[in-house]
């Protein structure tokens, strides 16, 4: 299972020209799109300084490592493998039913 984690949306709130909170978005992918094993899921997460999920600080002070790090990306990584356990790797059987059944006579 090759996972690819790609963080796609980083928007920063400013005031007084320093990012207060971080709306957050990463993408997980495993294996490659077409294949039978491909699986997509988007997290999303906001980061707030004044909940001590980081130092308020110039946006552009900001990069990919600090961006990443406010992600709860160990939490994120539990979940989607359960997803693709549950989709990809164990997918439940639904029950089938026997349309030849006949109702007993007594």
């Amino acid at each position: 299972m090759a996972v690819t984690k790609t963080l796609t949306k980083s928007i920063p709130h400013v005031k007084s020209s320093k990012a207060e909170k971080w709306d957050l978005e990463m993408t997980y992918e495993n294996d490659s799109e077409g294949d039978a094993t491909y699986y997509k899921s988007v997290f999303n997460h906001t980061a707030v300084a004044a909940d001590g999920d980081f130092t308020k600080a110039a946006k552009s002070s900001f990069n990919l490592a600090a961006l990443t790090a406010m992600c709860p990306v160990s939490q994120w990584d539990t979940v989607f493998a359960s997803q693709v356990d549950s989709v990809i790797t164990s997918p439940a059987v639904q029950p089938v039913p026997d349309q030849a059944f006949t109702v007993p006579s007594s």
